[in-house]
């Protein structure tokens, strides 16, 4: 049985973007809709209503097949700005009941309500009221998942979307997980869970059965995670400073490059737009990543570490130059390129890990 000596919330905005476009122009409403670039931009859908997912279609899918599955999808560009002010009115109301919020992007953060501001005991009559007061403050519905620790509380958040509020109690968390399938876990990824597979573990009672010497041996270090989620178990504190990862900059192309002095002469926009991005937040880092990806949506990273902190202008383009010679592009088109810092220094500012798209 997992701890139970925690009341942790997730809080998860039901599909933001495209909510908040219905929101705000009522011809939206009821309405297939995705917020992201259109078909003929080579676009790709950052969120999609509930009406657009019932035709299948999802974020990071092509514009282009979106509107293969429905016709008459509405697009809308994305206003950044507006979601993130939306956000920060909900961030708001979290801090009414704890000062313990990690948030993980602009529409979802976890809560630690043990203690809390207004000494409620119910960690879920905590949820009710924060529910109540996103959809009063902002017009929106949210999905709650309350547990006694982080994994419990976002499978939680998950099970009754949209508007929803699921409860995991400790001495529910073994009967909760071992029915799980695989690629439902929180923190199994697409090609974690396909390796999953091979190895015969489909549900959470099959990912149980395995030792921790096994699964450290094939996952490394995320064994340990895989062991304790497995028992409905999670040690991971709320994190109200959670230090940001990485800082990037990426440009999708409406036209495919082709020829490598023309990719070139986009990596050099990138490496100057991720050192005003590094500027911004008083930050370097010791990682560089270049990002590419081909006309087919391939998709391929290369990065490299030095011993010193990568800051300047002059050391951000050499090392970019230097992993792009280590890319094949001869004969290829590219649609994306992207460039990110991270093992930041410890001076970069706090908060979620940011990836800034620039417009072409």
């Amino acid at each position: 049985m997992p701890e139970s000596g925690r009341k942790i919330i997730h809080i998860d905005m039901d599909a933001f973007f495209a909510s908040v476009e219905q929101r705000d122009n009522p011809d939206y409403r009821g309405k297939p809709l995705v917020v992201g670039g259109t078909p003929d931009k080579r676009g790709v859908v950052a969120a999609a209503s509930y009406e657009a997912r019932r035709y299948g279609i999802h974020s990071a899918m092509p514009s282009r097949l979106a509107h293969q599955k429905c016709r008459h999808l509405i697009f809308v560009p994305p206003r950044f700005e507006v979601y993130k002010a939306v956000s920060e009115q909900i961030r708001e109301i979290f801090y009414q009941y704890t000062d313990l919020v990690e948030p993980v992007s602009l529409d979802e953060a976890y809560l630690d309500v043990t203690v809390n501001k207004q000494d409620i005991p119910s960690a879920t009559l905590i949820a009710q009221q924060i529910k109540a007061n996103i959809q009063a403050e902002t017009g929106l519905t949210a999905s709650a998942g309350v547990s006694c620790n982080k994994f419990l509380a976002k499978m939680a958040s998950g099970t009754n979307k949209p508007n929803g509020l699921y409860v995991i109690l400790p001495e529910e968390a073994a009967a909760f997980v071992e029915t799980l399938a695989i690629e439902k876990f929180h923190g199994v990824g697409e090609v974690t869970a396909a390796k999953m597979l091979q190895m015969g573990i489909r549900i959470g009672s099959d990912l149980r059965a395995r030792s921790l010497e096994e699964l450290v041996g094939y996952f490394g270090k995320m064994g340990h995670y895989f062991y304790g989620i497995a028992r409905g178990i999670d040690e991971r504190e709320v994190n109200a400073n959670r230090v940001r990862k990485s800082l990037g900059v990426e440009t999708s192309f409406a036209q495919d490059l082709e020829g490598r002095g023309v990719m070139l002469a986009e990596l050099e926009k990138l490496v100057l737009a991720l050192k005003e991005r590094l500027d911004e937040h008083g930050a370097t880092g010791y990682t560089l990543t270049l990002k590419l990806k081909y006309a087919d949506y391939r998709q391929l990273t290369r990065s490299k570490t030095v011993g010193q902190l990568i800051g300047e202008v002059e050391n951000i383009r050499s090392l970019a130059s230097e992993l792009f010679a280590l890319i094949e592009v001869e004969q290829q088109k590219v649609r994306l390129l992207g460039l990110a810092m991270s093992n930041l220094n410890r001076e970069a500012s706090t908060d979620e890990a940011e990836q800034l798209r620039l417009p072409v």
